[in-house]
């Protein structure tokens, strides 16, 4: 797992709790058995996985008006001539010749 909390500041000194139900537990239960691991490992993984990603698809671009008419008008544009990428959507896969 890839944090973006620097290595010192990964000792664990917080809670968090948190309130499932029985089935919901029995599920986060056999996915951590299955890879060896302890609920709490599993749990935090794959929250700070999500947390990551969460914050990863969010995006914020600032232009002045003459910039992002610009970047409307590139959008717009067609695209451009790309003989390569013809080339590789119009041949046929190995297994289909």
């Amino acid at each position: 797992m890839s944090t973006a909390v620097p290595e010192s500041n990964n000792l664990r000194v917080e809670n968090i709790n948190l309130r499932v139900s029985r089935n919901q537990k029995a599920l986060i239960d056999r996915a951590a058995q299955v890879q060896g691991r302890s609920r709490s490992d599993f749990m935090l993984d794959a929250a700070c996985r999500e947390a990551e990603s969460v914050l990863l698809d969010q995006r914020y671009f600032y232009m002045d008006d003459e910039a992002f008419q610009r970047f409307t008008e590139m959008l717009d544009a067609p695209p451009a001539d790309n003989p390569g990428l013809t080339r590789l959507l119009t041949t046929k896969a190995p297994w289909e010749k």
